[in-house]
């Protein structure tokens, strides 16, 4: 038994040797080694491709040119005067009202009438009483020479008279006022009449537009206001479309407390599209300047921030922020970020990181 056991044990010592005799072979055959170079020779093939051009771009140097200075401003299409129309006879009945909101109206047009009856009644009785004090007045002028009337008594005559005149002007006055007519050219903006209602002297009747005539009131800063003088040409556009040319016609002395903006009042045309109480905006052009100009297409928004991809000369884009300004067309003046020599990336522009290393088409 004992002998069989350590025949057992040369067996497995035997075959360990032969094992490991077989795995140096191995070893130091030439396969193992060209599996070796293999091995290095696609990590170089791996560094070689990881330095290749990611992306093919177009590029371009900034530009100089003229473009106009152009102040933006916003506000609001107002009437240029609203006339308030109200009644001038007290306690009357509306016994017709002859216009709506949105008609047109001429000066002196009636545009409601009251129950005109006990005014024409008091109209015709203090006209019966002036021309009895008149008579009576010159009754008393013919024969003052005669004696017969004292001087007080003549002058009570001829005051009478002047009462009786007084009086008989101003029924006239409530008569003609039971009609109640356009102070001016407009349109009728508010009707606030109602036929069959009694109204107190000085309600509110009606709201005319005075001559049809609208403006835009531009809010500006006190720093922008000093740009702006009377008479200067505005383009203004509408929310509807509409593109109207208007003219400064004045300026507000004062800035408003809350908001600090100036108010410029800009005469507008007449367009049958125009509405008060609208928003519009509007461009001063204050004249032109040189500036450095980029193709819109290369800026690229990355975080609410604009930037661009400046290409170095080994190729590699540089992210940049910059500062814009103006913009004319496609191209968009830049404040600051970049030189005029650079050469900065356009097409393909959005796709870029900043060290990326591209083929580069000037």
């Amino acid at each position: 038994m004992r002998r069989r056991a350590t025949w057992i044990i040369l067996t497995i010592v035997l075959a360990i040797i032969v094992l490991t005799a077989v795995m140096l072979r191995l070893r130091s055959q030439p396969g193992a080694s060209g599996s070796a170079s293999h091995v290095t020779n696609t990590a170089n093939t791996a560094t070689n491709t990881a330095i290749k051009p990611a992306l093919t771009v177009t590029a371009r140097e900034p530009q100089r040119q003229i473009i106009p200075l152009i102040l933006q401003a916003n506000g609001n299409i107002v009437a240029w005067q609203e006339a308030i129309i109200g009644a001038e006879v007290n306690g009357l009945r509306l016994n017709s009202v002859l216009v709506n909101v949105g008609d047109k109206v001429r000066k002196g047009q009636t545009l409601a009438s009251f129950v005109s009856d006990l005014t024409r009644a008091e109209f015709l009785q203090a006209q019966a009483q002036y021309e009895n004090a008149t008579s009576e007045a010159a009754r008393a002028r013919a024969i003052q020479d005669s004696g017969s009337l004292s001087q007080s008594q003549l002058a009570q005559f001829q005051l009478q008279e002047k009462v009786a005149k007084a009086q008989l002007e101003i029924n006239r006055i409530r008569l003609t006022n039971t009609e109640v007519k356009a102070p001016d050219d407009g349109i009728i903006s508010a009707r606030l009449a109602t036929e069959g209602s009694v109204v107190g002297t000085g309600q509110e009747l009606f709201r005319l537009l005075r001559q049809s005539r609208l403006e835009w009131r531009a809010e500006v800063t006190a720093t922008e206001v000093a740009k702006i003088k009377v008479g200067q040409h505005v383009q203004v556009r509408t929310d509807s479309g509409v593109n109207l040319a208007g003219v400064v016609r004045s300026i507000a002395p004062s800035a408003n407390a809350q908001t600090r903006n100036v108010l410029v009042y800009v005469d507008l045309p007449r367009h049958k599209d125009l509405k008060a109480g609208t928003f519009a905006q509007g461009s001063f052009a204050l004249g032109q300047n040189a500036a450095l100009t980029i193709p819109a297409q290369s800026i690229v928004m990355r975080d609410g921030n604009p930037y661009v991809f400046v290409i170095d000369a080994s190729n590699k884009a540089n992210q940049r922020k910059i500062e814009t300004g103006r913009r004319v067309g496609e191209r968009v003046e830049v404040l600051s970020g970049i030189q005029a020599k650079e050469w900065v990336a356009v097409q393909g522009a959005g796709f870029l990181n900043d060290a990326d290393t591209v083929n580069l088409v000037k």
